[in-house]
């Protein structure tokens, strides 16, 4: 029996350890991704609490040291998938009842089990599987996964706590319902905390899920899927099918029962999914909800009043942290000439003094790209560059895969403001620069606003405050998450929820009460005290 109303502490954000040298979490760390690299593991299917192996098989490799085989993964085909359907929504039947203070606890405690002895090894799994230098992992797998599941269990409370108005003569009350149906979570590469937020917010409201992760990020979200078990995820509730994403993806939109799928990856793809599922609407019980961010083609424009030294430092860190792999990463740059003439020198000394190698250097700034497909794409349009009229590379526009996936961080300077590497999302440690004529401000914000399908992010840097409010609104619909005198990147839970309009997705926002608000089907519940015992109103009276 319940009889009281529970209340979540309000979240801070977790703060970010420096791994400064002489540091303990340094020391932690390194030896951590020792001991990982020294051996290679075996990664199962987790349906229903079972480790499943299959017959095909794939390999976790390290981006920065490309022969080592961190793990072999096994891949799940049309039998494991339809067993996953079938097991959450077995599952389902006894979570979705369960209370809801029971489902907050496990996060919460997933949380603390992050914050302390899980961290070294979720860190180290992100830096090597992925190639992100110990920053990069530090507030992308322990700081960011621990405040989605801290956040995400207050938000729970703040939605269930949002209740209608009654009278005394009945009591309204509205119910969060989790969807009918299953959660089918396809998760990207770049953020192992999106790879644990996807399944995880659905799954917190009550929904069971399918959890998809990109294969070359298999074995960091494996460590995570090995924390919410010792955390006391129940069996079933997410199950683990890494494989082939149309394989997997057909057998699952063909189901009745999916209720919803949470996404993050290429525009194209998620407009696949799109598709398809209004083709199968006659076969599901309900609507599908659809969540999803693909990517972006962000911006930097500057104001000839903004601040060199802070608008160069934008560039360097929006465009080449995490080697541009972010889907908010600067990867286009608007620059009056009266600025660019004062910032050019600096801004090319400062990307030349950028180290790019192994992350267990940690005086790497850079690391790899994720595999030889992105690596082969990002060089092509540095190619394209190097042989145009209408471009030419400023700094960097070196690579080589002998060893790792390594590629210089690059800057292009065009004269056409419709460059393809102006348009098109490339993913990588490039970033093109158009220089404007001081006076032709409106138009080149009409450019920025127009050259790109994407909405995600963008930054403009300006000191006339008069400046910063027109570009805003000249700007308007040209990002989910804009920012001033800052980069485009970074954004942390609780403070700047995140998500972009036009071709980047739904803009359902992760990390606020908003993505929550997605996974749930309310039902409003009217309860009469007295009521009537005839079927006349009194207007029907005569006198």
């Amino acid at each position: 029996m319940q009889n009281a109303y529970f209340k979540i502490r309000k979240p801070e954000n977790e703060a970010i350890k420096t791994y400064e040298p002489g540091s303990n979490e340094r020391d932690s760390l390194k030896l951590k991704l020792q001991e990982l690299k020294s051996e290679t593991i075996e990664i199962p299917l987790i349906i229903g609490g079972k480790e499943i192996y299959t017959e095909r098989t794939g390999k976790c490799i390290i981006p920065h040291d490309k022969e080592h085989v961190l793990a072999t993964y096994h891949i799940a085909g049309e039998k494991e998938v339809k067993m996953a359907i079938n097991t959450a929504m077995e599952a389902k039947k006894e979570w979705e009842r369960m209370p809801w203070e029971h489902r907050v606890s496990i996060f919460l405690k997933a949380a603390e089990l992050l914050a302390g002895p899980w961290r070294d090894v979720i860190n180290a799994s992100t830096m090597l599987c992925q190639s992100k230098n110990a920053f990069q992992a530090e507030i992308d797998s322990a700081c960011e996964l621990i405040d989605f599941f801290r956040f995400n269990a207050y938000y729970l409370t703040e939605i269930y706590s949002d209740q209608p108005m009654s009278t005394k003569d009945y009591w309204n009350r509205l119910e969060y319902r989790p969807l009918e149906g299953f959660v089918f979570a396809i998760t990207p590469f770049n953020f192992t905390s999106i790879g644990g937020n996807l399944p995880t917010a659905p799954v917190m409201a009550g929904n069971v899920a399918l959890w998809k992760p990109a294969s070359t990020a298999v074995y960091s979200n494996y460590f995570v899927m090995e924390l919410l078990r010792e955390a006391g995820m129940p069996d079933g509730v997410i199950n683990f099918i890494p494989g082939y994403g149309k394989e997997i993806g057909d057998i699952i939109l063909d189901n009745k029962d999916l209720a919803g799928i949470h996404f993050t990856g290429s525009t194209k793809v998620f407009q696949g999914l799109w598709k398809k599922i209004g083709e199968n609407l006659n076969k599901y019980k309900v609507y599908p909800r659809l969540v999803g961010e693909t990517g972006g083609k962000d911006f930097i424009f500057a104001h000839h009043s903004a601040d060199h030294e802070a608008l160069t430092t934008a560039l360097v860190r929006g465009a080449f942290e995490y080697q541009g792999q972010k889907c908010s990463a600067a990867s286009r740059a608007y620059i009056p000439k009266s600025v660019w003439s004062n910032m050019e020198y600096n801004l090319i000394n400062q990307i030349s003094s950028i180290k790019v190698g192994d992350v267990e250097d940690f005086t790497n700034f850079m690391n790899a790209v994720i595999d030889k497909v992105s690596f082969d794409k990002i060089c092509s349009y540095i190619e394209f560059a190097k042989e145009s009229s209408d471009a030419e590379i400023i700094c960097g526009g070196e690579y080589d895969d002998s060893k790792g996936f390594f590629i210089e961080p690059t800057v292009i300077v065009t004269t056409d403001p419709k460059f393809k590497s102006m348009k098109e999302e490339i993913f990588g440690p490039v970033l093109t620069i158009y220089i404007y004529e001081d006076d032709k401000l409106d138009e080149t914000l009409d450019l920025c606003n127009s050259t790109s399908p994407y909405g995600l992010t963008g930054a403009i840097f300006a000191n006339d405050r008069n400046a910063v409010v027109h570009m805003k609104d000249k700007l308007l619909h040209s990002a989910g998450n804009f920012y001033i005198n800052d980069k485009p990147t970074g954004a942390v839970v609780g403070q700047q929820p995140f998500g972009g309009g036009r071709a980047s997705g739904t803009n359902d926002k992760a990390g606020s009460k908003l993505n929550l608000l997605r996974w749930m089907n309310p039902m409003t519940i009217k309860e009469t005290f007295n009521p009537p015992k005839n079927y006349r109103y009194k207007f029907m009276n005569e006198k």
